[in-house]
């Protein structure tokens, strides 16, 4: 693996690299001591052209628990507010012997473009509506973690699928690794031809969630939103939103995940966040393994731990 840019174009053996590397990784974070030399002497840079808190932290503290030479760009700051290419950039951090860049751009595809120009290990941390692997990556190690496979699992997936690139990324890994994923969200969030990828689609929540194993929630994305894709809040969160009673359709011993930041009363209630069955704080813990993983095997291929 030279990139990590999608789970779309990564092999089965390759996301089952990650997951197998993350479980050594979490026995680091479980240790008082966490500090490994795993990337001493290697460089690695965040760039974020879109606000971050648990990405652009996690890959921090991940690069800094193995030992990396960590600096982060702040795009608000930088020459790209002269008028600085991606690519010049990009090339400019080349010339600073940089080892690894971790990219988040608000533009589909800019990981992607990173990657072909420059000499650096690109990870996509997040670009525009198309992917976001490594949360994705911890979605699965985190059901894996608890349920030993996602093989024949049930998977429902309820909110703005339009906006997410979780949801995308999640859809592509937890279906070639066997679950069965469908994504419910109203007609006007709901990206045209989703089916396509696997997935079976519904406007009706309470459907979806029926008879569940893992229930994900997506963030609403205000943000990236024309007016009018929602009538409220309010009436979002009565069709939509993650409550006692529709997580009460799923199964059991349903799973809840959420990719964070959470907006409770919108897509989920704070009941249902802070419940016994949320996994979202581990969620948070297993992004570190996942990324130390990723950013292991980019600098250092095959070698043993």
């Amino acid at each position: 693996m030279k990139h990590l840019l999608g789970l779309r174009e990564l092999e089965v053996s390759d996301i089952e690299s990650v997951l197998s590397l993350a479980v050594e990784m979490k026995k680091i974070l479980k240790q008082n001591v966490k500090k490994t030399n795993h990337l001493s002497n290697k460089s690695v840079v965040t760039l974020f052209y879109e606000n971050s808190t648990r990405t652009k932290t996690s890959f921090e503290i991940a690069a800094k628990f193995m030992g990396a030479s960590l600096s982060g760009i702040s795009v608000a700051q930088s020459s790209v507010q002269k008028g600085e290419t991606l690519i010049d950039t990009g090339k400019t951090l080349d010339a600073l012997c940089t080892d690894v860049i971790i990219i988040r751009h608000n533009v589909s595809g800019a990981p992607h473009f990173l990657a072909k120009n420059i000499n650096a290990s690109v990870i996509n941390g997040g670009d525009g509506m198309n992917e976001h692997p490594t949360q994705a990556l911890l979605d699965i190690f985190t059901i894996i973690e608890e349920r030993g496979s996602l093989k024949g699992l049930n998977v429902a997936i309820v909110g703005d699928v339009k906006h997410s690139r979780v949801a995308r990324s999640n859809l592509w890994g937890m279906t070639k690794l066997g679950a069965k994923v469908t994504l419910a969200a109203p007609d006007t969030l709901m990206p045209e031809g989703i089916e396509r990828a696997g997935a079976r689609i519904t406007t009706d929540a309470d459907a979806a969630v029926r008879g569940a194993d893992v229930v994900m929630g997506l963030r609403l994305q205000l943000e990236r939103m024309k007016s009018g894709l929602i009538p409220s809040i309010s009436e979002y969160n009565e069709m939509y939103g993650l409550s006692k009673r529709r997580v009460g359709l799923a199964d059991k011993d349903v799973m809840i995940l959420h990719p964070g930041p959470v907006n409770r009363g919108a897509e989920i209630n704070g009941d249902v966040a802070d419940a016994d069955n949320s996994f979202i704080e581990r969620q948070v813990t297993n992004g570190v393994a996942i990324r130390m993983a990723a950013l292991f095997l980019l600098t250092r291929g095959n070698n043993p731990i």
